[in-house]
């Protein structure tokens, strides 16, 4: 069962301005991750369904955040199906994301107030997908769609919730590119995960740059205030 209800959820997306997007099958490494994280200010996390057993690890390290990291909003990400959907939310998943829109899911997690931010590539997706329920949508993949997709998609839909992932980089340029151009908050996994710090064990390293990137973030939604 999820520790934390939807409006709390949706509520630390966007203060923080951030999601750590992440898989590893060793549940050592991902519990270190998520360590590294949680010290750097990070407090929604996305653990991706991409391997093998990978709920496996995601039950273990939810049981790990509960204790270790108490105010850590853990979610799992890659999520394509309604099947897959219950089997994380029956291990406590505290939102849902996925690569595209799939009616089903929502269904799924509306059922058990959960938020699902589906993954879309057109305003007609969005559209389809708030119409589901879906309060935040996730604009993928960003690299290719880019600032413009979400500055025009915000014109004639003020309202829309959107996080971008992919092409998202832990520099000032281009994070301000994207909240500049309307998203409410970024998923950030391998520029934010480095593969030889990973194997090198360096989690500092992750700390150090989770803390940087989310003064950035906060820097730039404080001068959007102004």
């Amino acid at each position: 069962m999820a520790r934390f209800n939807k409006l709390q959820v949706l509520a630390t997306m966007a203060e923080t301005g951030m999601v750590p997007v992440f898989y590893h099958s060793d549940v050592e490494v991902a519990r270190n991750v998520l360590k590294a994280c949680y010290e750097g200010g990070v407090r929604a996390f996305e653990f991706t369904n991409r391997g093998e057993f990978a709920h496996e690890v995601f039950g273990e390290l939810n049981k790990f955040a509960a204790k270790e990291c108490p105010d850590m909003i853990l979610g799992v990400g890659s999520i394509v199906d309604a099947p897959t959907a219950s089997l994380y939310i029956q291990l406590g998943a505290n939102f849902i994301v996925g690569p595209l829109f799939n009616p089903e899911v929502a269904k799924i997690a509306n059922r058990r107030l959960i938020p699902y931010t589906p993954g879309c590539g057109s305003v007609s997706e969005v559209g389809f997908a708030q119409e589901t329920g879906c309060d935040l949508c996730k604009v993928f993949p960003g690299d290719v769609l880019g600032p413009n997709f979400v500055k025009g998609l915000k014109a004639p839909m003020p309202w829309s919730l959107l996080m971008v992932t992919g092409g998202v980089k832990p520099e000032e340029e281009n994070l301000k590119s994207w909240f500049s151009a309307g998203v409410t908050c970024v998923g950030m996994g391998s520029n934010l995960f480095p593969k030889e710090v990973i194997t090198a064990k360096e989690w500092n390293k992750i700390t150090k740059m989770s803390r940087n990137t989310l003064e950035i973030i906060n820097r730039i939604m404080e001068e959007q205030k102004k």
